[in-house]
Protein backbone atom coordinates (compact mmCIF):
# COMPACT_ATOMS: atom_id res chain seq x y z
CA UNK A 1 0.00 0.00 0.00
CA UNK A 2 0.80 3.55 -0.90
CA UNK A 3 2.02 5.78 2.12
CA UNK A 4 0.06 8.68 2.67
CA UNK A 5 1.39 11.69 4.01
CA UNK A 6 -0.90 13.83 6.80
CA UNK A 7 -1.01 16.84 4.68
CA UNK A 8 -2.73 15.28 1.75
CA UNK A 9 -5.71 14.32 4.22
CA UNK A 10 -7.49 17.53 4.18
CA UNK A 11 -6.79 17.78 7.81
CA UNK A 12 -7.43 20.99 9.92
CA UNK A 13 -4.05 23.27 9.81
CA UNK A 14 -4.38 22.59 13.61
CA UNK A 15 -4.36 19.52 14.01
CA UNK A 16 -1.57 18.79 11.32
CA UNK A 17 0.51 21.07 13.63
CA UNK A 18 0.18 19.07 16.11
CA UNK A 19 0.95 15.63 14.41
CA UNK A 20 3.98 17.36 13.33
CA UNK A 21 4.92 18.40 16.97
CA UNK A 22 4.35 14.74 17.72
CA UNK A 23 6.55 13.40 15.18
CA UNK A 24 3.98 11.89 12.62
CA UNK A 25 5.41 11.94 9.27
CA UNK A 26 3.09 9.76 7.21
CA UNK A 27 -0.16 7.58 8.65
CA UNK A 28 0.02 4.17 9.41
CA UNK A 29 -2.05 2.06 7.01
CA UNK A 30 -5.14 1.93 9.52
CA UNK A 31 -5.11 6.02 9.56
CA UNK A 32 -4.65 6.41 5.91
CA UNK A 33 -7.67 4.61 5.24
CA UNK A 34 -9.92 5.28 7.91
CA UNK A 35 -9.54 8.84 8.48
CA UNK A 36 -11.30 9.47 4.68
CA UNK A 37 -14.27 7.75 5.59
CA UNK A 38 -14.73 9.14 8.68
CA UNK A 39 -14.28 12.66 7.36
CA UNK A 40 -17.10 12.18 5.28
CA UNK A 41 -19.03 11.61 8.52
CA UNK A 42 -19.75 7.95 7.13
CA UNK A 43 -20.04 5.19 9.88
CA UNK A 44 -17.03 2.93 10.12
CA UNK A 45 -15.78 -0.53 11.61
CA UNK A 46 -12.27 -0.48 12.03
CA UNK A 47 -10.50 -3.94 12.48
CA UNK A 48 -7.33 -3.06 13.89
CA UNK A 49 -5.28 -4.79 16.43
CA UNK A 50 -3.51 -2.43 19.82
CA UNK A 51 -0.32 -0.66 18.78
CA UNK A 52 -1.43 -0.12 14.45
CA UNK A 53 -2.13 3.93 15.44
CA UNK A 54 -5.85 3.54 15.93
CA UNK A 55 -6.25 6.20 18.64
CA UNK A 56 -5.22 9.05 15.77
CA UNK A 57 -7.24 7.33 13.41
CA UNK A 58 -10.06 8.24 15.06
CA UNK A 59 -8.96 11.10 17.19
CA UNK A 60 -8.15 13.56 14.52
CA UNK A 61 -11.55 13.10 12.72
CA UNK A 62 -13.22 13.51 15.93
CA UNK A 63 -11.36 16.45 16.49
CA UNK A 64 -11.93 18.18 13.33
CA UNK A 65 -15.64 17.98 13.65
CA UNK A 66 -15.39 19.78 17.27
CA UNK A 67 -16.46 23.08 17.93
CA UNK A 68 -13.97 24.77 20.45
CA UNK A 69 -17.04 27.96 20.93
CA UNK A 70 -19.77 25.28 21.96
CA UNK A 71 -18.72 24.77 25.46
CA UNK A 72 -21.35 21.57 25.66
CA UNK A 73 -20.41 17.67 25.31
CA UNK A 74 -19.75 17.32 21.64
CA UNK A 75 -17.77 13.63 21.21
CA UNK A 76 -17.68 10.52 23.02
CA UNK A 77 -15.06 7.60 22.87
CA UNK A 78 -15.65 4.29 25.18
CA UNK A 79 -12.87 2.19 26.33
CA UNK A 80 -12.58 -1.04 28.47
CA UNK A 81 -10.33 -0.05 31.33
CA UNK A 82 -9.14 2.94 33.11
CA UNK A 83 -5.28 2.44 31.64
CA UNK A 84 -6.50 2.71 28.08
CA UNK A 85 -9.30 5.88 28.50
CA UNK A 86 -5.91 7.67 30.14
CA UNK A 87 -3.73 6.79 27.56
CA UNK A 88 -6.25 7.92 24.36
CA UNK A 89 -7.36 10.72 26.30
CA UNK A 90 -3.54 11.99 26.71
CA UNK A 91 -3.00 11.29 22.83
CA UNK A 92 -6.34 13.21 21.98
CA UNK A 93 -5.35 16.32 24.11
CA UNK A 94 -1.88 16.20 21.90
CA UNK A 95 -3.89 16.22 19.04
CA UNK A 96 -5.73 19.10 20.24
CA UNK A 97 -2.80 21.38 21.03
CA UNK A 98 -3.21 23.76 18.63
CA UNK A 99 -7.22 24.05 19.48
CA UNK A 100 -7.43 26.32 21.59
CA UNK A 101 -11.00 26.23 24.02
CA UNK A 102 -10.89 22.32 23.37
CA UNK A 103 -10.96 20.42 26.11
CA UNK A 104 -10.81 16.42 26.46
CA UNK A 105 -11.70 14.38 29.92
CA UNK A 106 -10.85 11.03 31.08
CA UNK A 107 -13.60 9.59 33.35
CA UNK A 108 -13.27 6.11 35.30
CA UNK A 109 -14.21 4.65 38.42
CA UNK A 110 -11.06 5.09 41.19
CA UNK A 111 -11.12 8.69 40.39
CA UNK A 112 -12.93 10.91 42.33
CA UNK A 113 -16.16 11.84 41.00
CA UNK A 114 -16.82 15.01 42.43
CA UNK A 115 -13.91 16.55 40.45
CA UNK A 116 -15.27 14.60 37.38
CA UNK A 117 -18.74 16.37 37.48
CA UNK A 118 -17.00 19.60 38.01
CA UNK A 119 -14.74 19.08 34.98
CA UNK A 120 -17.58 18.31 32.75
CA UNK A 121 -19.72 21.63 34.27
CA UNK A 122 -16.36 23.80 33.53
CA UNK A 123 -17.33 22.97 29.73
CA UNK A 124 -15.72 19.56 28.30
CA UNK A 125 -16.75 19.27 24.55
CA UNK A 126 -15.07 15.21 24.57
CA UNK A 127 -14.76 12.68 26.85
CA UNK A 128 -13.17 9.15 26.99
CA UNK A 129 -14.13 6.98 29.36
CA UNK A 130 -15.21 3.77 30.40
CA UNK A 131 -18.82 2.34 30.67
CA UNK A 132 -19.32 2.02 34.08
CA UNK A 133 -18.27 5.40 34.90
CA UNK A 134 -20.39 7.08 32.17
CA UNK A 135 -23.31 5.00 33.22
CA UNK A 136 -22.78 6.43 36.26
CA UNK A 137 -22.40 10.09 35.12
CA UNK A 138 -25.43 9.28 33.33
CA UNK A 139 -27.77 8.56 36.44
CA UNK A 140 -27.00 11.22 38.19
CA UNK A 141 -27.63 13.57 35.16
CA UNK A 142 -24.58 15.07 35.32
CA UNK A 143 -23.01 14.09 31.27
CA UNK A 144 -25.70 15.39 28.35
CA UNK A 145 -25.80 14.00 25.44
CA UNK A 146 -28.04 16.88 23.11
CA UNK A 147 -24.93 17.78 21.34
CA UNK A 148 -23.04 14.43 20.59
CA UNK A 149 -22.24 13.94 17.13
CA UNK A 150 -19.45 11.45 17.43
CA UNK A 151 -19.29 7.93 19.40
CA UNK A 152 -16.12 5.70 19.43
CA UNK A 153 -15.81 2.53 20.87
CA UNK A 154 -11.94 1.06 21.16
CA UNK A 155 -11.48 -2.35 21.51
CA UNK A 156 -15.13 -2.96 21.19
CA UNK A 157 -14.87 -6.66 21.87
CA UNK A 158 -12.63 -6.76 24.62
CA UNK A 159 -15.36 -4.33 26.37
CA UNK A 160 -17.89 -7.22 25.43
CA UNK A 161 -15.36 -9.51 27.24
CA UNK A 162 -15.36 -7.46 30.54
CA UNK A 163 -18.94 -7.53 30.53
CA UNK A 164 -19.79 -4.30 29.12
CA UNK A 165 -22.48 -5.04 26.32
CA UNK A 166 -25.42 -3.96 28.43
CA UNK A 167 -23.68 -0.58 29.32
CA UNK A 168 -22.28 -0.05 25.55
CA UNK A 169 -26.10 -0.60 24.01
CA UNK A 170 -27.54 1.56 27.15
CA UNK A 171 -25.50 4.26 26.32
CA UNK A 172 -25.86 4.25 22.71
CA UNK A 173 -29.66 4.14 22.50
CA UNK A 174 -29.50 7.45 24.51
CA UNK A 175 -27.45 9.27 21.95
CA UNK A 176 -28.93 11.42 19.27
CA UNK A 177 -30.02 8.91 16.33
CA UNK A 178 -27.85 12.20 14.15
CA UNK A 179 -24.70 10.87 15.05
CA UNK A 180 -21.17 9.45 13.72
CA UNK A 181 -20.39 5.65 15.37
CA UNK A 182 -17.11 4.75 15.15
CA UNK A 183 -16.07 1.07 16.46
CA UNK A 184 -12.78 0.05 16.49
CA UNK A 185 -12.29 -4.10 17.29
CA UNK A 186 -9.12 -5.98 17.09
CA UNK A 187 -11.97 -9.52 16.43
CA UNK A 188 -15.45 -9.32 15.07
CA UNK A 189 -17.81 -11.69 17.59
CA UNK A 190 -20.85 -12.10 16.52
CA UNK A 191 -21.91 -9.79 19.49
CA UNK A 192 -19.92 -7.22 18.37
CA UNK A 193 -21.70 -7.25 14.48
CA UNK A 194 -25.01 -7.11 16.28
CA UNK A 195 -24.20 -3.92 18.16
CA UNK A 196 -23.08 -2.74 14.59
CA UNK A 197 -26.25 -3.75 12.97
CA UNK A 198 -28.68 -2.16 15.74
CA UNK A 199 -26.32 1.31 16.25
CA UNK A 200 -24.98 1.72 12.87
CA UNK A 201 -25.99 2.84 9.66
CA UNK A 202 -24.56 1.23 6.77
CA UNK A 203 -20.83 1.37 7.97
CA UNK A 204 -17.78 1.03 6.06
CA UNK A 205 -15.45 -1.89 7.16
CA UNK A 206 -11.62 -0.78 7.08
CA UNK A 207 -9.47 -3.88 8.23
CA UNK A 208 -6.09 -4.02 8.86
CA UNK A 209 -4.25 -6.95 10.13
CA UNK A 210 -0.88 -6.56 11.21
CA UNK A 211 1.28 -9.43 9.79
CA UNK A 212 3.26 -11.43 12.02
CA UNK A 213 6.89 -9.95 12.51
CA UNK A 214 9.38 -12.07 14.17
CA UNK A 215 12.15 -10.20 16.83
CA UNK A 216 15.89 -10.43 15.80
CA UNK A 217 17.94 -12.24 18.69
CA UNK A 218 18.11 -8.90 20.47
CA UNK A 219 18.66 -8.40 24.59
CA UNK A 220 16.31 -5.97 24.89
CA UNK A 221 16.21 -3.52 28.71
CA UNK A 222 13.86 -0.67 29.76
CA UNK A 223 14.65 1.72 32.18
CA UNK A 224 12.11 3.99 34.29
CA UNK A 225 13.39 7.78 33.58
CA UNK A 226 12.78 11.25 33.87
CA UNK A 227 12.17 13.31 30.79
CA UNK A 228 15.20 15.97 32.13
CA UNK A 229 17.16 12.22 32.92
CA UNK A 230 17.11 10.61 29.48
CA UNK A 231 20.55 12.07 27.81
CA UNK A 232 22.25 11.58 31.73
CA UNK A 233 21.12 8.00 31.51
CA UNK A 234 22.42 7.48 27.38
CA UNK A 235 25.66 8.47 27.71
CA UNK A 236 26.17 6.41 31.02
CA UNK A 237 25.06 3.34 28.91
CA UNK A 238 27.03 4.26 26.08
CA UNK A 239 30.43 4.69 28.23
CA UNK A 240 29.48 1.24 29.97
CA UNK A 241 28.72 -0.60 26.68
CA UNK A 242 31.02 0.90 24.48
CA UNK A 243 29.16 -0.03 21.03
CA UNK A 244 31.10 -0.01 18.16
CA UNK A 245 28.46 1.92 16.19
CA UNK A 246 24.35 3.19 17.65
CA UNK A 247 21.17 3.76 16.39
CA UNK A 248 18.84 6.31 18.79
CA UNK A 249 15.66 6.58 17.77
CA UNK A 250 13.17 9.76 18.28
CA UNK A 251 9.73 10.45 17.09
CA UNK A 252 10.51 14.31 16.28
CA UNK A 253 12.85 15.63 13.77
CA UNK A 254 13.36 18.37 17.06
CA UNK A 255 14.08 16.22 19.49
CA UNK A 256 16.77 14.28 16.83
CA UNK A 257 18.17 18.03 16.05
CA UNK A 258 18.47 18.91 20.31
CA UNK A 259 19.63 15.67 20.58
CA UNK A 260 22.51 15.46 18.60
CA UNK A 261 23.56 18.88 19.56
CA UNK A 262 23.42 17.38 23.23
CA UNK A 263 25.66 14.40 22.26
CA UNK A 264 28.15 16.42 20.29
CA UNK A 265 28.56 19.03 22.93
CA UNK A 266 29.38 16.11 25.45
CA UNK A 267 32.21 14.88 23.01
CA UNK A 268 30.70 11.72 21.20
CA UNK A 269 30.47 11.72 17.50
CA UNK A 270 26.82 11.68 16.68
CA UNK A 271 24.72 13.04 13.55
CA UNK A 272 21.03 12.99 12.87
CA UNK A 273 18.69 11.81 10.29
CA UNK A 274 15.01 12.83 9.69
CA UNK A 275 12.84 13.93 6.90
CA UNK A 276 14.35 17.81 6.47
CA UNK A 277 17.63 16.62 5.04
CA UNK A 278 18.17 17.18 1.67
CA UNK A 279 19.58 13.89 -0.41
CA UNK A 280 23.48 15.33 -0.42
CA UNK A 281 23.06 15.79 3.30
CA UNK A 282 21.29 11.79 4.28
CA UNK A 283 24.13 10.76 1.98
CA UNK A 284 26.80 12.21 3.94
CA UNK A 285 25.71 11.52 7.19
CA UNK A 286 25.22 7.24 6.21
CA UNK A 287 28.68 7.68 4.68
CA UNK A 288 30.05 9.03 7.80
CA UNK A 289 27.87 6.13 9.76
CA UNK A 290 29.33 3.35 7.23
CA UNK A 291 33.01 3.86 7.89
CA UNK A 292 32.75 4.73 11.36
CA UNK A 293 33.18 8.77 11.38
CA UNK A 294 30.10 9.27 13.20
CA UNK A 295 29.82 5.81 15.96
CA UNK A 296 25.99 7.48 16.99
CA UNK A 297 23.20 7.50 14.45
CA UNK A 298 19.95 9.85 15.93
CA UNK A 299 17.05 9.28 13.86
CA UNK A 300 13.27 9.30 13.18
CA UNK A 301 11.50 6.15 12.32
CA UNK A 302 10.99 7.13 8.39
CA UNK A 303 14.34 8.63 7.98
CA UNK A 304 15.80 5.35 9.04
CA UNK A 305 14.36 3.04 6.68
CA UNK A 306 17.11 3.05 5.05
CA UNK A 307 19.74 2.24 7.34
CA UNK A 308 21.15 -1.12 6.56
CA UNK A 309 24.13 -1.48 8.30
CA UNK A 310 25.23 -4.92 9.98
CA UNK A 311 27.83 -3.41 12.62
CA UNK A 312 25.39 -1.47 14.65
CA UNK A 313 26.10 -3.10 18.34
CA UNK A 314 23.05 -0.88 20.04
CA UNK A 315 19.73 0.64 19.43
CA UNK A 316 18.46 3.19 21.71
CA UNK A 317 14.83 3.77 21.78
CA UNK A 318 14.86 7.11 23.18
CA UNK A 319 11.68 7.62 22.59
CA UNK A 320 8.74 4.38 22.64
CA UNK A 321 7.69 4.32 18.82
CA UNK A 322 4.51 5.53 17.92
CA UNK A 323 3.19 1.75 16.73
CA UNK A 324 4.33 -1.28 17.90
CA UNK A 325 5.36 -2.79 14.68
CA UNK A 326 8.28 0.53 14.57
CA UNK A 327 9.86 -1.34 17.39
CA UNK A 328 10.47 -4.37 15.69
CA UNK A 329 11.64 -1.97 12.85
CA UNK A 330 13.94 -0.43 15.50
CA UNK A 331 15.61 -3.21 17.01
CA UNK A 332 16.49 -4.95 14.07
CA UNK A 333 18.87 -2.79 13.40
CA UNK A 334 21.00 -4.44 15.38
CA UNK A 335 21.85 -8.34 16.19
CA UNK A 336 22.51 -8.75 12.54
CA UNK A 337 24.48 -11.58 10.17
CA UNK A 338 24.64 -13.50 13.60
CA UNK A 339 26.42 -10.88 15.91
CA UNK A 340 24.82 -10.12 18.79
CA UNK A 341 22.76 -7.03 19.64
CA UNK A 342 21.21 -5.18 22.35
CA UNK A 343 18.47 -2.51 22.57
CA UNK A 344 17.57 -0.03 25.32
CA UNK A 345 14.38 1.67 25.61
CA UNK A 346 13.44 4.81 27.93
CA UNK A 347 9.78 4.67 30.14
CA UNK A 348 8.67 7.68 30.89
CA UNK A 349 5.42 7.38 33.78
CA UNK A 350 2.43 5.86 31.63
CA UNK A 351 4.35 5.11 29.00
CA UNK A 352 5.03 1.22 31.13
CA UNK A 353 1.37 0.65 29.36
CA UNK A 354 2.61 1.41 26.14
CA UNK A 355 5.51 -0.80 26.70
CA UNK A 356 3.49 -4.08 27.63
CA UNK A 357 1.29 -3.70 24.50
CA UNK A 358 4.72 -3.64 22.60
CA UNK A 359 5.31 -6.84 24.16
CA UNK A 360 2.57 -8.26 24.00
CA UNK A 361 2.24 -7.94 20.12
CA UNK A 362 5.88 -8.31 19.72
CA UNK A 363 5.77 -11.85 21.88
CA UNK A 364 9.01 -10.75 23.54
CA UNK A 365 10.68 -9.48 26.80
CA UNK A 366 11.83 -6.73 27.42
CA UNK A 367 13.71 -6.55 31.11
CA UNK A 368 13.77 -3.78 33.57
CA UNK A 369 16.88 -2.58 34.50
CA UNK A 370 18.13 -0.41 37.49
CA UNK A 371 20.02 2.63 36.10
CA UNK A 372 23.45 2.69 35.96
CA UNK A 373 25.04 4.60 38.70
CA UNK A 374 28.46 5.96 37.93
CA UNK A 375 30.64 3.34 39.90
CA UNK A 376 28.83 1.11 37.79
CA UNK A 377 30.29 2.81 34.30
CA UNK A 378 33.64 3.29 36.24
CA UNK A 379 33.73 -0.37 37.32
CA UNK A 380 33.13 -1.57 33.27
CA UNK A 381 35.87 0.92 32.12
CA UNK A 382 38.21 -0.35 34.38
CA UNK A 383 37.57 -4.24 33.38
CA UNK A 384 38.13 -3.21 30.14
CA UNK A 385 41.66 -1.24 30.75
CA UNK A 386 42.71 -4.47 32.56
CA UNK A 387 41.36 -6.76 29.63
CA UNK A 388 43.37 -4.95 27.52
CA UNK A 389 46.02 -4.90 29.44
CA UNK A 390 46.16 -8.86 29.84
CA UNK A 391 45.61 -9.17 26.28
CA UNK A 392 48.99 -6.59 25.85
CA UNK A 393 51.06 -8.75 29.02
CA UNK A 394 50.17 -11.97 26.94
CA UNK A 395 50.19 -10.80 22.65
CA UNK A 396 53.34 -8.17 23.53
CA UNK A 397 57.46 -8.01 24.43
CA UNK A 398 57.73 -6.07 27.22
CA UNK A 399 61.17 -6.24 28.25
CA UNK A 400 62.11 -2.65 27.00
CA UNK A 401 59.33 -1.28 28.73
CA UNK A 402 60.05 -3.01 32.09
CA UNK A 403 63.45 -2.27 31.87
CA UNK A 404 62.22 1.32 31.94
CA UNK A 405 59.79 0.86 34.84
CA UNK A 406 62.33 -0.74 36.91
CA UNK A 407 64.93 1.57 36.28
CA UNK A 408 62.27 4.50 37.47
CA UNK A 409 61.02 3.01 40.56
CA UNK A 410 64.67 2.16 41.75
CA UNK A 411 65.12 6.36 40.73
CA UNK A 412 61.91 6.98 42.69
CA UNK A 413 60.28 6.34 46.08
CA UNK A 414 57.03 4.71 44.89
CA UNK A 415 56.29 0.96 44.31
CA UNK A 416 55.16 -0.67 40.74
CA UNK A 417 51.46 -0.62 42.56
CA UNK A 418 52.01 3.14 42.56
CA UNK A 419 52.92 3.38 39.17
CA UNK A 420 50.16 0.52 37.67
CA UNK A 421 47.14 2.55 39.93
CA UNK A 422 48.31 5.72 38.12
CA UNK A 423 48.95 5.17 35.26
CA UNK A 424 45.33 3.62 35.08
CA UNK A 425 43.66 6.97 36.68
CA UNK A 426 45.29 8.62 33.51
CA UNK A 427 43.77 6.26 31.26
CA UNK A 428 40.59 6.68 32.97
CA UNK A 429 40.12 10.22 33.50
CA UNK A 430 39.32 12.48 36.18
CA UNK A 431 36.04 12.06 36.05
CA UNK A 432 36.40 8.92 37.89
CA UNK A 433 38.69 9.74 40.26
CA UNK A 434 35.52 8.21 43.29
CA UNK A 435 36.42 5.07 41.68
CA UNK A 436 36.34 3.47 45.14
CA UNK A 437 33.66 4.60 46.59
CA UNK A 438 31.00 2.09 46.61
CA UNK A 439 27.69 4.14 47.43
CA UNK A 440 25.90 3.40 44.08
CA UNK A 441 22.42 4.99 43.74
CA UNK A 442 19.54 3.23 42.33
CA UNK A 443 18.52 5.95 40.06
CA UNK A 444 18.73 9.51 38.70
CA UNK A 445 16.09 10.52 41.77
CA UNK A 446 18.78 9.08 44.32
CA UNK A 447 21.50 11.45 43.14
CA UNK A 448 19.85 14.35 44.75
CA UNK A 449 21.10 12.61 47.76
CA UNK A 450 24.14 10.72 47.23
CA UNK A 451 26.34 12.67 49.03
CA UNK A 452 24.58 12.42 52.67
CA UNK A 453 22.54 9.11 52.14
CA UNK A 454 24.38 6.51 51.24
CA UNK A 455 23.08 3.07 49.75
CA UNK A 456 25.10 0.95 51.51
CA UNK A 457 28.04 -0.98 50.55
CA UNK A 458 29.41 -2.98 47.83
CA UNK A 459 30.89 -6.47 49.01
CA UNK A 460 33.65 -7.66 47.73
CA UNK A 461 34.75 -11.29 47.45
CA UNK A 462 36.67 -14.49 45.89
CA UNK A 463 34.67 -17.10 44.29
CA UNK A 464 36.37 -20.75 43.40
CA UNK A 465 39.64 -19.80 44.98
CA UNK A 466 40.18 -16.63 42.77
CA UNK A 467 40.93 -13.77 45.03
CA UNK A 468 40.68 -11.12 42.18
CA UNK A 469 37.33 -11.28 41.98
CA UNK A 470 35.08 -8.17 42.47
CA UNK A 471 31.75 -8.11 43.94
CA UNK A 472 29.08 -5.93 42.10
CA UNK A 473 25.69 -4.72 44.03
CA UNK A 474 22.42 -3.44 43.59
CA UNK A 475 21.87 -1.83 47.05
CA UNK A 476 18.44 -1.62 49.06
CA UNK A 477 18.14 -1.14 52.11
CA UNK A 478 19.29 -4.35 54.53
CA UNK A 479 15.89 -5.62 56.23
CA UNK A 480 15.35 -8.77 58.48
CA UNK A 481 12.78 -10.08 55.77
CA UNK A 482 14.56 -10.97 53.01
CA UNK A 483 15.87 -14.27 51.65
CA UNK A 484 19.30 -15.15 50.31
CA UNK A 485 19.48 -17.42 47.11
CA UNK A 486 22.58 -18.97 45.75
CA UNK A 487 22.64 -19.07 41.68
CA UNK A 488 25.14 -20.69 39.93
CA UNK A 489 26.72 -18.27 37.24
CA UNK A 490 28.26 -15.23 37.70
CA UNK A 491 31.23 -13.38 36.35
CA UNK A 492 33.25 -16.31 34.46
CA UNK A 493 30.19 -16.09 32.10
CA UNK A 494 30.28 -12.90 31.10
CA UNK A 495 26.78 -12.09 33.44
CA UNK A 496 26.52 -8.88 35.00
CA UNK A 497 24.09 -7.82 38.27
CA UNK A 498 21.41 -6.11 35.77
CA UNK A 499 21.17 -9.36 34.02
CA UNK A 500 20.35 -11.32 37.18
CA UNK A 501 18.37 -7.79 38.04
CA UNK A 502 15.91 -7.53 34.95
CA UNK A 503 15.53 -12.15 34.27
CA UNK A 504 14.43 -11.94 37.92
CA UNK A 505 11.91 -8.36 38.01
CA UNK A 506 10.72 -10.31 34.28
CA UNK A 507 10.00 -13.39 35.09
CA UNK A 508 8.44 -13.30 38.88
CA UNK A 509 6.57 -10.13 38.10
CA UNK A 510 8.75 -8.67 41.12
CA UNK A 511 9.33 -5.18 40.96
CA UNK A 512 13.40 -4.48 40.40
CA UNK A 513 13.23 -2.07 43.51
CA UNK A 514 12.63 -4.89 45.75
CA UNK A 515 15.76 -6.93 45.04
CA UNK A 516 18.03 -6.49 47.53
CA UNK A 517 21.73 -6.75 47.02
CA UNK A 518 23.40 -8.79 44.15
CA UNK A 519 26.80 -9.99 45.55
CA UNK A 520 28.77 -11.58 42.62
CA UNK A 521 31.53 -13.78 42.20
CA UNK A 522 33.30 -15.77 39.61
CA UNK A 523 31.39 -18.50 39.33
CA UNK A 524 28.28 -18.06 40.93
CA UNK A 525 25.87 -15.31 42.95
CA UNK A 526 23.78 -14.26 45.65
CA UNK A 527 20.95 -12.23 45.86
CA UNK A 528 18.42 -11.23 48.18
CA UNK A 529 14.83 -10.83 47.57
CA UNK A 530 11.91 -10.42 50.27
CA UNK A 531 11.19 -13.54 52.23
CA UNK A 532 7.75 -13.30 51.43
CA UNK A 533 8.71 -13.38 47.16
CA UNK A 534 11.45 -16.02 47.73
CA UNK A 535 9.42 -19.26 46.83
CA UNK A 536 7.75 -17.47 43.76
CA UNK A 537 10.44 -15.64 42.53
CA UNK A 538 12.76 -19.90 42.85
CA UNK A 539 9.36 -21.10 40.78
CA UNK A 540 9.42 -18.65 38.25
CA UNK A 541 13.37 -18.64 37.83
CA UNK A 542 13.32 -22.81 37.71
CA UNK A 543 13.26 -23.23 33.82
CA UNK A 544 15.11 -19.76 32.74
CA UNK A 545 18.09 -18.62 30.84
CA UNK A 546 20.06 -15.85 31.54
CA UNK A 547 21.51 -14.71 28.75
CA UNK A 548 21.27 -18.15 26.83
CA UNK A 549 22.70 -19.43 29.70
CA UNK A 550 20.98 -22.17 31.93
CA UNK A 551 20.62 -21.69 35.31
CA UNK A 552 20.24 -23.18 38.63
CA UNK A 553 18.65 -20.97 41.65
CA UNK A 554 18.61 -22.31 45.39
CA UNK A 555 18.31 -21.11 48.63
CA UNK A 556 21.93 -19.82 50.36
CA UNK A 557 22.26 -22.27 53.20
CA UNK A 558 25.15 -21.57 56.20
CA UNK A 559 24.96 -17.78 57.84
CA UNK A 560 23.22 -15.81 54.73
CA UNK A 561 20.10 -18.24 54.70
Amino acid sequence: METVRFDELQLDERILRAVADMGFEEASPIQAQAIPVQLEERDIIGQAQTGTGKTAAFGIPLLQKVDPKVKKLQAIALCPTRELAIQVADEVRRLAKYMHGVKVLPIYGGQDIVKQIRSLKDGTQVIIGTPGRVMDHMRRKTVKFDQVHTVVMDEADEMLNMGFLEDMETILSQLPEERQTVMFSATMPSAIMEIARKFQKEPVTVKVVKKELTVPKVTQYYYEVKPKSKLEVMCRLLDMYAPKLSVVFCNTKKQVDELVQALQGRGYFAEGLHGDLKQIQRDRVMNSFRNGKTEILVATDVAARGIDVDDVEAVFNYDLPQDDEYYVHRIGRTGRAGREGIAFSFVVGKEVYKLRDIQRYCKTKIFPQAIPSLNDVTAIKVDKVLESVADTINDTDLSKMVNIIEKKILEEDYTSLDLAAALLKMMLGEENEDVIDTREPRSLDDLDNYGSAGRGRSRTGSGSGNGNSRGNRYDSPTREDMARLFINIGKNQNIKPGDILGAIAGESGMPGRMVGSIDMYDKYTFVEVPRENADAVLKAMKDVKIKGKNIHMEKANGKGK
